[in-house]
């Protein structure tokens, strides 16, 4: 185990209760001691829920181990069920209770309590947050319907030829990135197919309406991490087909369609071309030079990160330029995305390795979780939030879907917006000694309106490659003046900094100085390939052992890479 200030992750004992909040008639017995109470706020702080957890925590202190802690237990899965009158009840144990080894559930079956008992092992020190929320699932479901499992060699019978066909949509749960509004806009998608909705789990749904889970033709699995162990375990004891592709994305979004069409068998037509999705006009305009070419660094849940990709290489064009995720349980997936694009694929829990991987490749927005939000600000890069885990702002109250085509227009905005922003950092930038504009905010935090004011690039802004045409009659003959120097220098391959530790990255800017002349130079090259310049001179100089840099090594160095 690893101290960190930051974790992707929380103990698997937090996916369990993930699951029982969502769900409705489950109550959580958690063997704990004091302090470990904190996961509330995770819902009622983060989430903004109204209610707090379905969760009794035991809560031992230090002076009760000398004691029977086993009759805490106890005396807490009675008293819940008692006050609370649960249709089933999870009992398991956090990190520090598992120390104790007091078997909640031997202690649960013990009492012969008159509802279903669920005990979970969920091995908190080796394993995390999204296994033990399917590991829970999984558990909760066959609990129930273990029992009504046909036998083997039974076929499973047809539906009736005059019943439309339906389905149960696995997945959604308490704190889930944008859940509650992808199941709205999933739920439209299917009922205009003509689809009927047997059952959503777990978020909203009771044990009562996990018992009717074999009742629809097919499982249309919207989170994997979550539901795909539980979705395999119907299609082997129930005969039910699950789909496998996303609709995150529009060309996901369409080919989700026709799979569960498929499955259904009815005809996608009616809702493959949806009149309100707006993303494709936009990427088939003018304006989507602006986008094009962006090099893009994703990090975040597995398949979040993937479909994601997906998105920004096929319907942006953006350049992947790295990928990876936090939760190893897939890693052969990540893996596979990453070769499509050829990037080596990062697969750690570590927020300080992804924050050095992001300086390394300076891409020019970052997708990722709450953690790689710092990091860009940090850095002066525009990101956008795509994956858990999120912080209160990536739980809008109004509807902000991520799958389906309204999704495709979300994600469009969330991530075209950073950019643009970036635009603006850069106009203001080229502006900054006008009056108008002398010590204008940023968007970008204090860090990068010092790094503006002192004409430091760094080259991580987005920085449009088409914006030429934009700039104002006023800069002409700035970037008029800057031609013969960018030219050659910024059009050279950007210099590849040296791997070093996270916490003290030494760049050449360290070592090198540029000279007052050189810097004025500098400021002439257009600002949207200025970073790029300043790299390479940078490269060049290193190269000589040149450590102040001149006007003379500036031109020398567009000589050297306009060969």
């Amino acid at each position: 185990m690893q101290l960190t200030v930051w974790t992707y992750e929380g103990p698997a004992h937090v996916g369990a209760m993930r699951v029982a909040t969502a769900m409705q008639g489950v109550h959580y017995v958690l063997h704990a001691p004091q302090g470990d109470t904190y996961a509330d706020l995770l819902f009622t702080m983060i989430e903004r829920r109204a209610a707090r957890p379905p969760v009794t925590y035991t809560t031992f202190a230090a002076r009760d181990l000398g004691g029977d802690t086993a009759e805490c237990f106890k005396r807490a899965a009675r008293d819940a069920v008692a006050r609370y009158a649960p249709q089933a009840l999870l009992v398991g144990a956090s990190c520090t209770g598992e120390l104790i080894q007091d078997d909640p559930g031997g202690l649960a079956r013990a009492l012969n309590l008159p509802i279903p008992v669920v005990p979970l092992e969920l091995s908190s020190y080796q394993r995390r947050e999204h296994w033990g929320a399917a590991e829970t699932f999984y558990q909760l479901t066959r609990a129930i319907l273990a029992p009504k499992a046909p036998k083997p060699g039974q076929v499973r019978s047809p539906r009736a030829p005059d019943t439309a066909p339906s389905c149960n949509i696995l997945g959604p749960l308490a704190l889930g990135f944008r859940h509650r509004d992808d199941i709205v806009e999933i739920r439209r998608l299917l009922e205009a197919l003509g689809i009927r909705i047997n059952v959503v789990a777990p978020l909203g749904a009771t044990p009562a309406d996990l018992a009717r889970l074999p009742d629809a033709d097919f499982n249309v699995v919207l989170y994997p991490e979550i539901a795909g162990v539980t979705a395999s375990w119907l299609t082997r004891s129930f005969a039910q087909p699950a789909t496998k592709v996303l609709p995150v994305g529009v060309g996901a979004t369409r080919e989700f369609i026709a799979e569960v069409a498929a499955l259904a068998g009815v005809d996608p037509a009616p809702v493959l071309n949806d009149p309100a999705l707006r993303q494709p006009w936009y990427s088939r305009s003018v304006d989507s030079t602006y986008l094009t070419g962006k090099r893009v660094f994703l990090f975040g849940e597995a398949n979040r990160v993937i479909a994601c990709a997906r998105i920004a290489a096929r319907e942006l064009g953006f350049t992947v330029v790295g990928l990876g995720a936090y939760n190893r349980e897939f890693a052969r997936e990540v893996r596979a995305a990453a070769a499509l694009y050829g990037v080596e694929p990062l697969l750690t829990d570590d927020y300080l390795e992804v924050e050095a991987k992001i300086a390394e490749l300076h891409p020019e927005l970052v997708l990722g979780t709450q953690m790689e939000r710092h990091t860009a600000k940090r850095l002066a890069i525009p990101c956008a939030v795509i994956s858990s885990p999120a912080h209160v702002q990536d739980f809008p109250a109004r509807y902000s879907p991520q799958m389906g085509f309204e999704g495709a227009n979300v994600l469009f905005d969330t991530w075209v917006h950073p950019l643009m922003m970036g635009l603006e950092e850069h106009l203001l930038q080229l502006f900054r000694e006008d009056f108008e504009f002398n010590d204008a905010p940023s968007h970008l935090g204090a860090a990068s309106g010092a790094a503006l004011a002192s004409g430091a690039e760094s080259g991580a802004q987005a920085a449009p490659a088409a914006v030429a045409d934009a700039v104002p009659a006023a800069a002409t003959a700035t970037v008029s003046a800057a031609a013969p120097v960018s030219a050659s220098i910024a059009d050279a391959p950007a210099a590849t900094p040296a791997s070093e530790p996270a916490d003290s990255p030494t760049t050449a800017s360290d070592i090198l100085r540029w000279s007052a002349e050189a810097e004025q130079e500098l400021k002439k090259i257009p600002f949207f390939v200025r970073g790029k310049a300043r790299r390479n001179t940078e490269r060049y100089a290193s190269e000589r052992g040149v450590t102040l840099i001149t006007v003379e090594d500036l031109y020398d160095a567009k000589a050297h890479f306009g060969r």
